[in-house]
Parts: C-alpha cells; sequence; structure tokens
C-alpha cells in the first residue's frame, strides 16, 4: 500500500511540476482535517497567499492597462473555489486525499471545498519543500493556460455585473438571490445560492465557501442561460 501511494505521490508530483524532497509536505498538503492531524488548514493559509500574489502578478504583466479594481476582479474569478476544484479534478488530487470515514462515505474527495483548500495547501507544501519561487512556478504552470486565454473586454466585471447589465439592456427585472442551504462550521462554510430569473424561467444554482463566492457562480451559470436563450430567440 506504501509503495503504491508512493507511486501516485510520484504521480500528482510529476502533474504539478515539482518532485518533493520530503514528500511528508505534500503528504500534510492531502490530509484533511477528518483524517486526523498534522492536516492541511495551516499549509492552506499559506498557500491560499502563494496563489494570491502569484495570479496577481501574473494579470499585473500581462494586462498592464487594467485599473487595480479590473484586476482585482479578474483574479477573483481565477482563486475562487471553483476553479482551484477545476484544477484540482484536472489533476485526480481527489484519487491522493486522505479523508476520515465519515467524508469518504459522503463522497468527499469530489467536494469543492475540499479539493479547492487541499490545492492550496499543495502550493505552501511546494514552498516549504523548497522555497517561495518553487511555488510559485508550479502555480504559474496550472494557471498558465487560463490567464492567456482570458479576454479582459469580456471579464473585467464580475458575473453579478456582466448579469445584471445584460437583464437592463433587454429591460429584464433584475436577478433575485436566495441562500438555499448554509452548512458548515465558520471556518470551513460551505453555501448554496439561487439565482432566479423569474420572467424567462432561468434557475441556477452555485456553490462557495462565502455567500458572495456562491452567487458569483450561480450568476455566471445565468448568463450562460441567457446567451443560449437569447440565440435560440435570434433565429
Amino acid at each position: 500500500m506504501t509503495q503504491q501511494r508512493d507511486t501516485r505521490f510520484r504521480r500528482l508530483s510529476d502533474a504539478i511540476g515539482h518532485r518533493f524532497t520530503e514528500p511528508a509536505w505534500l503528504r500534510q498538503a492531502l490530509t484533511h482535517r477528518s483524517f486526523g492531524t498534522p492536516n492541511n488548514e495551516r499549509l492552506e493559509f499559506i498557500g491560499d497567499s502563494i496563489l494570491n500574489y502569484t495570479v496577481a502578478r501574473m494579470l499585473y504583466d500581462r494586462f498592464p492597462a487594467l485599473s487595480e479594481g479590473e484586476l482585482s476582479r479578474l483574479r477573483a474569478n481565477l482563486v475562487n473555489q471553483q476553479t482551484l476544484s477545476e484544477i484540482a479534478v484536472v489533476l485526480k488530487l481527489g484519487d491522493e486525499l486522505y479523508l476520515g470515514e465519515g467524508e469518504l462515505k459522503s463522497g468527499g474527495f469530489n467536494r469543492p471545498s475540499i479539493l479547492a483548500d487541499a490545492l492550496e495547501a499543495t502550493f505552501a507544501a511546494v514552498s516549504f519543500d523548497a522555497d517561495f519561487a518553487a511555488a510559485e512556478a508550479v502555480v504559474r504552470r496550472l494557471y498558465d493556460a487560463r490567464v492567456a486565454a482570458i479576454d479582459p473586454t469580456r471579464h473585467a466585471k464580475d458575473a453579478k455585473t456582466r448579469l445584471q447589465e445584460a437583464l437592463q439592456a433587454r429591460r429584464y427585472p433584475l436577478p433575485r438571490y436566495r441562500i438555499v442551504s448554509q452548512s458548515g462550521e465558520a471556518h470551513e462554510q460551505h453555501f448554496i445560492v439561487a439565482c432566479e430569473l423569474g420572467d424567462l424561467g432561468i434557475d441556477t444554482t452555485g456553490e462557495g465557501s462565502s455567500r458572495r463566492g456562491a452567487e458569483q457562480q450561480a450568476a455566471e451559470a445565468a448568463l450562460e442561460r441567457l446567451a443560449s436563450l437569447f440565440k435560440k430567440g435570434s433565429k
């Protein structure tokens, strides 16, 4: 079992582009608090800072004409739970997690919040195993294609703002956001929020570790539905 886990660690190390000198750092990054201690909660704190700085620098260098507010909105779309969990899925990070029995039974290895936290913790693990530059290189490698694909004219505004403007342009009522569920302790909350466009029959949901993040995700989904609806209507 240990040999199999070591092999899988090598696969993940290759996927992120960093071979660990001390694999114990990676193991801790992949250990959820339900499994025991040491776990990844404190590493996540460091990893979040590494991620935010690196993505901010990438955007700063790539879009010299954008304002601080526009750069902040772009960064928010890249460092949120949804994006982190999407990257984690591509890396198959869920296969490597150490979870308690309850989380295993409830599918914690697929839960966006757990995947996002573990990926942030992995950035910290790289920095402790090597240095900040190594961790920054990992973040850049994982985010390079996403930053390169950004169209600042479309994404400089957040999803809620773009949805509001799209509805106002066609004289439709503004969206209504409603909390569907809220769970978890104060430091690890999980929100599900609905975005309702009653006149158009569109009802979407979003998830996140904050109400705002969940609303943004729901608004993004509503924008996609809205674009599809308007496209059909124009034919």
